[in-house]
């Protein structure tokens, strides 16, 4: 199975559509009476919502990072990690640079 493998590009593929999955959870936590495309031009427009929206779709990496340590598939969860550190040097620069 695919999930089963233990590859370096499979973690970075599952650490970045993970957080979109978290964001979108997010927005059905926080806003699911507006549209999903409202509720993303306001993420994106208020630093401090976006800042949250971030770090909360993050822990869907972590999730999926213990997952594969637990499982003894080191590669993957390396690449779970390394996308899990550029989204959050990502959101560092969005906070203080933008």
């Amino acid at each position: 199975m695919f999930l089963k493998k233990d590859s370096l590009l499979l973690g970075i593929i599952l650490g970045i559509i993970a957080p979109f999955i978290g964001l979108y959870i997010f927005y059905l936590l926080k806003a699911r009476s507006s549209a999903f495309l409202d509720f993303m031009q306001q993420v994106l427009y208020y630093k401090s919502l976006f800042t949250s929206a971030i770090s909360l779709s993050l822990i869907a990496n972590a999730i999926v990072f213990t997952i594969y340590v637990n499982t003894d598939k080191d590669k993957t969860a390396r690449g779970v990690f390394i996308s899990t550190c550029l989204y959050g040097i990502f959101g560092l620069l969005v906070n203080y640079v933008f």
